[in-house]
Formats: structure tokens, C-alpha cells, sequence
């Protein structure tokens, strides 16, 4: 059996595509199995074997102390029986799915796999793109035939950056297979390291939908905070302090406005909706509810605005600083972050705001967005606060701290996600807005 096979060393795991998701996963096998762990990005791969983490999602001790083998050469992946696909599937500027990240590392995959392995993809997918587009891919590149000399599975990767509780080990797995046998196989590797056991779906296409829904019922939830912001701040009520009413319901469900970036939340919705399209159906909910969120950074920035007229300050040129870049709290991945849309209106009215992040990475912000990334103890003098992230070290300043940041006696502070205490900072004169 390979499960045994693995464990007594006799085979190997590899794990195509070192990021956020493969990396961890990676890790966590090589702590029961060999893992071969492969990326097309050199330099990479390089950062890895030297001990250092670029994610810092186990971070530089842990690299160096697993037992992956870390590769950029593809034939390795020949050593593999069980092989795991965990490559980025990102958005077109059209919000169309941009498959090519899969397809080729299908196609790599296919090339480099030897009769009787187990591919299992793990990328966010619409239903029926595994067997529909990426077996059709392994079968041409290898000249095997899927079902015969290789099975495929898939289980969606549920890792959420940064976040130190829900981890691999401790998050129920989906896993599927394209017959029984490679079920039971799939979910008998993935027990091995998740200790919170597997839930075996029905099928392969059931485990794809079931991925995209989790990120698309988060995101219309939150896109209905975003309305109710919209809703309230026009009517001048304070929507946490409605929230914090309504929670004490107890089927209230606890969502909260903001801003809605990521790889997961603010692109799964559309794998969904293009395969409905495809069957000619619109989706009218989710696509509503992915207007409201797209829409949000541009909402903030009009408010900034606002806020800048009331407190009777020129708009051009004025001093807006936002603190926080990356896409979620306490990561320093800035990739589909939506404070970028923040930036550009903002620039629409001639203003270029000061961007503050001490977690984030800088150097991806300046090669993404041609933004610079200025550290906190360098702001001072600016006319607008607006804390956009939800970082750990935003939450502990005190007020004292933020005064200084402000040139005159008119401060302006947006707490977006509402971390600090309202009635602290109208009672000392700031202009304060919250979603």
C-alpha cells in the first residue's frame, strides 16, 4: 500500500508550488515521509535551502530544520508516487479565472510522472477543472492514461496566512478521488498530517464546489456589512455599535465591514460565477455582493475627502497616510491587497498618500504597485490617519502615540476596522469615521 510505502521511505511525496499553501504542507509531510518539494522559481528555492522563509508562514527555524527536499529541477518530481498541485489560480483583469498557473504545472507534472502516481491538486478551482482541463493535460504530456496508469484526487487547501491557530493540522481536509480506491488512498496520505481528521466528498467536482462556496458565503456576508456601513454612516448611526446590538441574537451571525482582498475571498466568487456563465446562468447575488466589496476602497477614499472638507483643509497635496498595505492582518503579503484602491483615488484628487507597514513586504508593494513603504517612527505632520489593517502593532497605540502623528489641531482618524475607542477620540476634538 503507498501509505506504507511512504512511511517505511520507500516513496515519495512531492509538493509542486512553494508559496503560502505548499510550503506548510510540505513541511507538515516531511515530519512522517520523504517530500520532494519543487518550484519553478529559483531563487526561491534557493531562499529554502539556505533556511530562510520568504512566507513567514513557519519561518527561518523551521525551514531549517525540515526534511524537505528542495528542488527547482522538474525530473525530480519523477520520484514522486504521490504528488500534490499547489499553484496560485488567480483572476484576469477581466475577473475571468486565470487557469495558466494550473495548466502549467499540469503540464510539468505530466512530463515528469512515472505509471501508478497519485496527482492531487489542491488550487481553487470551479467545478470540473480537474478532470475537464488538467487531466486531459497529464494525459498528453505523460502518454499515460488517467484511471489506468495514474488517478487523480483533490482536496482544497483551507491554510489562511498568518494565523497561527487554524492551521493544516488542525482543520478538517476535504478530500476526493476520481474512484473509491483513490479516495481511500487520498484521505489515508492526508491523515497522516491532519490531525483533525478528513471529510471524504462524493466527488471530485463536489470537493472543487464546496471551495469555492466557502470563500463566496463569506464574501456576499461581508459585502452586506459593507452595505449596512454604506446604510448607517448615511444616516449618521455608528454601524459596530448596531452589530454589537444585533450579535446578542443568538443566530446572529458576527461578520464585519472592510475591506475584502486576498487570493481566496475576493477571487473565488468569480470561478464560480464564469462556470455558471458557461451555462448560462448570471449569478445576481454574489456578483451583487462582489460590486459592494470591490467598491469599498473608493468609498474610503471619497470619505477621506469628505472628511478633509469639513475640517476646512485643502485637498490637493494634503497629507493622508495609511497604515497597514498587506491584504489581512499580520501578513506581509500585499498581493490583491484593496488599500491599492484606496492609493489611486486618493491620487485622483491629487493627493499621494504615505504608506505605512512595518509587516509587510516592501519590496513585493514596490514591484506590484510602484508604492513605497515608509516605517512608522518616520510619519509626522499629516492631516489624515487611516488605519486600513488590522496589524497587531496598530492596535496596541495608544492615542498619545497617534497625536503626534498629526500636524495642527485638526485630526482626522479613519479606524477601519474599528479597533480603537470611539468616544476617546471625538472627546479629544478628532474627526473620527469607522466602517
Amino acid at each position: 500500500m503507498l501509505v506504507e510505502d511512504l512511511l517505511n521511505h520507500r516513496e515519495k511525496l512531492a509538493l509542486v508550488g512553494l508559496g503560502y499553501v505548499g510550503m506548510p504542507i510540505a513541511v507538515a509531510f516531511s515530519k512522517k515521509v520523504k517530500v520532494i518539494g519543487f518550484d519553478v522559481n529559483k531563487e526561491k528555492v534557493n531562499l529554502y535551502k539556505n533556511g530562510i522563509d520568504p512566507t513567514k508562514e513557519i519561518g527561518d527555524k523551521g525551514i531549517a530544520a525540515c526534511e524537505v527536499e528542495f528542488t527547482a529541477e522538474a525530473n525530480k518530481l519523477k520520484e514522486a508516487k504521490f504528488i500534490i498541485v499547489a499553484v496560485p489560480t488567480p483572476v484576469n483583469a477581466d475577473h475571468t479565472p486565470d487557469l495558466s498557473p494550473v495548466e502549467s504545472a499540469s503540464r510539468l507534472v505530466g512530463k515528469n510522472m512515472e505509471k501508478g502516481t497519485i496527482v492531487v491538486y489542491e488550487s481553487t478551482v470551479y467545478p470540473g477543472v480537474t478532470e475537464d482541463i488538467c487531466v486531459p493535460i497529464l494525459e498528453q504530456e505523460s502518454g499515460l492514461k488517467c484511471g489506468v496508469d495514474f488517478k487523480v484526487g483533490y482536496s482544497p487547501e483551507r491554510i489562511n496566512p498568518a494565523d497561527q491557530v487554524h492551521r493544516l493540522e488542525t482543520i478538517v481536509k476535504v478530500v476526493s478521488g476520481m474512484d473509491e480506491e483513490t479516495l481511500d488512498m487520498v484521505a489515508k496520505v492526508y491523515e497522516l498530517v491532519v490531525e483533525a481528521g478528513v471529510h471524504r466528498a462524493e466527488s471530485i467536482k463536489v470537493a472543487e464546489a464546496a471551495k469555492v462556496i466557502e470563500n463566496s458565503q463569506r464574501d456576499i456576508n461581508i459585502a452586506f456589512m459593507n452595505e449596512l456601513s454604506i446604510i448607517f454612516n448615511k444616516m449618521g448611526i455608528d454601524t459596530q455599535s448596531v452589530l454589537k446590538a444585533a450579535g446578542t441574537k443568538w443566530n446572529f451571525l458576527k461578520f464585519y465591514p472592510g475591506l475584502v482582498g486576498g487570493h481566496c475571498i475576493g477571487v473565488d466568487p468569480y470561478y464560480l460565477t464564469h462556470k455558471a456563465e458557461q451555462l448560462g446562468y448570471h449569478s445576481q447575488v454574489i456578483l451583487a455582493g462582489r460590486r459592494i466589496n470591490d467598491d469599498m476602497g473608493k468609498y474610503v477614499a471619497e470619505n477621506i475627502v469628505k472628511s478633509l472638507i469639513k475640517a476646512d483643509k485643502t485637498i490637493r497635496n494634503s497629507k493622508v497616510a495609511l497604515l497597514g498595505f498587506a491584504f489581512k492582518e499580520n501578513c506581509q503579503d500585499t498581493r490583491n491587497t484593496k488599500v491599492i484602491d484606496i492609493v489611486d483615488e486618493l491620487r485622483e484628487y491629487g493627493i499621494d498618500p504615505i504608506i505605512v507597514d512595518d509587516v509587510a513586504d516592501k519590496e513585493e508593494a514596490k514591484k506590484l504597485y510602484n508604492v513605497d513603504i515608509v516605517p512608522i517612527e518616520k510619519l509626522e505632520q499629516v492631516d489624515v490617519v487611516a488605519v486600513c489593517v488590522q496589524h497587531d502593532i496598530f492596535k496596541g497605540m495608544a492615542r498619545e502615540k497617534i497625536d503626534q502623528f498629526f500636524a495642527g489641531d485638526k485630526k482626522i482618524l479613519f479606524d477601519l476596522k474599528g479597533m480603537y475607542n470611539r468616544k476617546e477620540y471625538e472627546n479629544a476634538g478628532y474627526i473620527y469615521w469607522r466602517l
